[in-house]
């Protein structure tokens, strides 16, 4: 086995040739129309906002920061500019049943113009109502009313005036009504001048009043029937006094709506509720003068401004008519901004509504175009999901309160027409949350068939880095920032593959670059620059470290005033260095920690003594299994794994998960076996698989740096370095001080693919392959570690047959 050679420092990171693209300064660069990067996501959502099929609405995933909302307006914007303008919308009383107010449909941009023609139909009505009747020929009219009115009760009563003089009784009015009394000499008689007739004459007088009072008690009964007659011949006159004032004002507003058959329809129901209620436009001058806020007006005032107000528009939707199809965010989806309310009026703490206070939502807002939501904001509303998907199954908008939507409320209210709905919408979250509707919303993918999924990273080639560049071009023009010469432009993208960790792609994370850009902006203002060049981008993300490395740097000043044991020189077995990363927010950074290993003769068991404690997760106990597996494979295939060992993280106070350290943790067991001691001048990262074989695994760059950190404070010597899995190399994009270390020698990464590779490097022992029998050479590591196995298997092997042995002696002694 060839020894493994330290990686060449231009391995170590990547520099961009920014002299291929020709520029001075990103002035000199056109804007980049399209997303950067995201090609997938751009086809999804071409395909979606062109399909009007239902159900095709849009759930555009990514990480937070993306450019997610930006893209999707990107084609939004002029597809919604070449689709046609929507009809406006709005709410109506209807007459015969006021808690339903009906939904009318406009042409696109004058719901306005009707809502402000019945507001100045209204001030007409308070006006031509009113003059109508008081003009003079209503009076008269009204007078003839009257006068035919009296002249008909006259008239029953003069008919029974004339039937009585007959029989000489008299027709007299008390307090009490009418009666009848007899009459002598042109005289009525009293009680005693009627007690002093002859009794046949007595008699006669009562017969008589006997039979006129059932004539009497039918010209009573006539009355109401002829003062209702009156009144109806008031309320026909009222009716045709108003129709005569009305009807040429409606006929002139319908003279504007003749191609709408809803409006003419509507306004002809408004003059037949006017003329029905024309009798409020009979208002005095003496009350017009007590004219004052609602509630405290005269009750006539109070009910013709009902009867006005009962004839206006709420205009729900109105679209300026220049517009294409409406594009619209709601930041806050609770489920009122989604469908609408009904508001309240509060009038003498008394709360009241009526169809002017129906508001939209952004449903109505976004009908006949786009609905941009974000999913997880909706997702925290209560109710607001289920809201969205029932407007979107049946396809029109029914305006509720959270209480009609539980059944919680049985108090009255309005039931407004429902609306029909033709809009698409585009949620926008990150892909768990899509991953989990997708599992757990039986609805989700009936309603959100077209998943945008926004890559968070790109292959570098010479097209996407022209590209990239220009998207630096288009964010710093966008944002108004200084341009950028070559070199800044260079460190950007150098910067942008850092934030990968991938030599070969370049991150497309909108707000990371868009931040970069700011930053460096600023110190170039501080230093006075007219253009960003290479040490604005350097100071920018040495800031923007230095803002969040807090604790990194604490830790760092507890290894160096060695408050946590790590060695960085010297040969020590069973002890070697292992790495780890924290996340801390979008800050990460590694820690060395130290690992060790004892072993001595047992069951085959391997302690975790993180997973004893319960600190170990999960994936760090599968790799001690894989650990034990490996051993009993490799070195003991015909006989148990007679072994004890305990591996540890040496203070370690928090949990350890992952699998990153497995191949660290097999090579402190390997030199405790072997009795080889470890350099500690060199770190390990890597995971490994039960045929020892060495694994990529993540933060390699972040891992490498905190030992590097950690040397160069103490003092690098050229024998330190780190052993990172071969197939991290393509990952590596490590800062200028590692690589320039590493270029003169002071510091090594080692790629390693096997644990053979890195045992020998660690120990300076030949790891030894195996003969044709199974065994290694007696002098190779491996050799001593299958003849320590072997011995521990022997020992073993004896103390089974002592003590079975004993057992029998002792079931001997018994059966003596």
């Amino acid at each position: 086995m060839s020894p493994v050679e330290a990686l060449s420092a231009d391995r170590l990171s990547r520099t961009y040739d920014v002299d291929l693209l020709d520029f001075g300064d990103t002035n000199d660069l056109e804007d980049l129309s399209e997303p950067l990067g995201q090609d997938r996501a751009v086809d999804a959502i071409r395909f979606g906002i062109g399909i009007r099929q239902q159900g095709f609405n849009l759930f555009a995933f990514g990480p937070p920061g993306a450019g997610k909302t930006e893209a999707i307006r990107l084609y939004l914007e002029p597809q919604a500019a070449a689709q046609p303008l929507p009809e406006d919308w709005c709410y109506v009383n209807d007459f015969s049943a006021f808690d339903r107010p009906k939904a009318m449909k406009l042409p696109a941009g004058r719901a306005m113009e009707l809502a402000e023609q019945m507001e100045t139909l209204g001030e007409e009505l308070r006006v031509v109502i009113s003059a109508a009747f008081d003009s003079e020929d209503y009076k008269t009219r009204i007078d003839v009313i009257m006068e035919q009115s009296k002249l008909r009760q006259e008239k029953v009563f003069n008919d029974l005036q004339e039937k009585t003089a007959e029989k000489d009784i008299a027709l007299i009015r008390t307090p009490m009504g009418f009666a009848l009394a007899p009459v002598k000499d042109g005289k009525v008689l009293d009680p005693d001048g009627f007690s002093e007739l002859p009794a046949e004459k007595q008699e006669e007088f009562k017969k008589d009043i006997s039979l006129l009072e059932s004539d009497l008690q039918a010209a009573v009964r006539l009355l109401p029937d002829l003062e209702r007659q009156q009144r109806q011949e008031i309320r026909d006159l009222n009716r045709e006094v108003t129709d005569f004032a009305v009807r040429h004002l409606i006929e002139e507003n319908k003279q504007h709506w003749k191609e709408c058959e809803q409006v003419l329809t509507f306004l002809d129901n408004v003059r037949d509720y006017v003329i029905g209620h024309g009798d409020v436009f009979r208002v005095s001058p003496e009350q017009l003068q007590q004219a004052g806020p609602p509630g405290l007006m005269p009750d006539i005032l109070q009910r013709r401004e009902l009867v006005i107000s009962n004839c206006q528009v709420n205009v729900l939707i109105s679209h300026d008519a220049n517009g294409g199809a409406p594009i619209i965010y709601e930041d806050n989806p609770t489920v009122e901004n989604l469908i609408g309310r009904i508001e309240h009026r509060s009038q003498f703490g008394t709360l009241t509504t009526d169809f002017r206070l129906i508001k939209p939502g952004a449903l109505h807002r976004a009908n006949g175009g786009y609905l941009i939501l974000d999913a997880r904001r909706l997702l925290l509303q209560p109710f607001a999901w289920e809201a969205l998907k029932r407007e979107l199954r049946s396809r029109e908008i029914r305006i509720e309160s959270v209480a009609q939507l539980m059944s919680l409320s049985a108090t009255v209210s309005l039931q407004p027409e429902t609306i029909p709905l033709d809009v698409k919408v585009i949620l926008i979250g990150d892909p768990m949350l899509y991953y989990l509707l997708s599992s757990h919303d039986p609805d989700f993918h009936e309603l959100f068939k077209v998943p945008v999924d926004f890559d968070d990273r790109m292959p570098v080639t010479e097209e996407t880095t022209r590209q990239y560049a220009r998207f630096i071009a288009t964010q710093a023009r966008g944002k108004d920032l200084r341009p950028l010469n070559p070199g800044a432009v260079k460190l950007v993208l150098m910067r942008m593959s850092r934030l990968v960790s991938d030599k070969e792609r370049l991150s497309s994370h909108v707000r990371s670059l868009a931040d970069l850009l700011s930053e460096a902006d600023h110190w170039a203002s501080v230093r006075g620059g007219e253009i960003i060049i290479e040490d604005d981008i350097r100071t920018a993300i040495d800031a923007h470290i230095r803002r969040s490395d807090r604790l990194r740097e604490r830790t760092q000043e507890q290894f160096e005033r060695n408050i946590i044991s790590l060695d960085t020189s010297g040969e020590r077995v069973g002890q070697i260095n292992g790495l780890s990363v924290l996340q801390l927010g979008d800050f990460a950074f590694g820690r060395p920690s130290r690992i060790t290993a004892r072993v001595r003769l047992g069951k085959g068991q391997l302690i975790d003594i993180e997973r004893e404690v319960e600190l170990g997760g999960p994936l760090h106990s599968k790799g001690m299994l894989i650990l034990s597996n490996f051993l009993a494979a490799r070195f003991v295939k015909d006989r148990p794994l007679s072994l004890n060992a305990s591996l540890v993280f040496e203070q370690s106070y928090g949990k350890v998960d992952g699998d990153s350290a497995s191949s660290t943790e097999l090579y402190a067991l390997l030199s405790a076996l072997a009795d080889a001691p470890i350099k500690q001048s060199l770190a390990v990262t890597g995971s490994v698989n039960q045929f020892g074989e060495v694994q990529a695994i993540g933060g390699v760059n972040e891992k490498i740096e905190a030992f590097f950190d950690l040397c160069d404070a103490r003092g690098l010597t050229g024998d330190q370095g780190v052993l990172i899995p071969a197939a991290n190399v393509t990952h590596l994009m490590l800062k200028e001080e590692v690589v320039a270390a590493a270029e003169k020698g002071n510091f090594h990464i080692y790629p390693v693919t096997t644990i053979d590779e890195g045992i020998e490097l660690l120990t300076g022992v030949i790891a030894g392959a195996p003969g044709n029998d199974g065994n290694y050479p007696a002098e190779s590591l491996n050799g001593r570690v299958q003849a320590k196995l072997g011995a521990y298997a022997e020992m073993a092997l004896k103390f089974a047959k002592a003590g079975q042995e004993e057992e029998s002696k002792g079931a001997g002694n018994g059966g003596a």
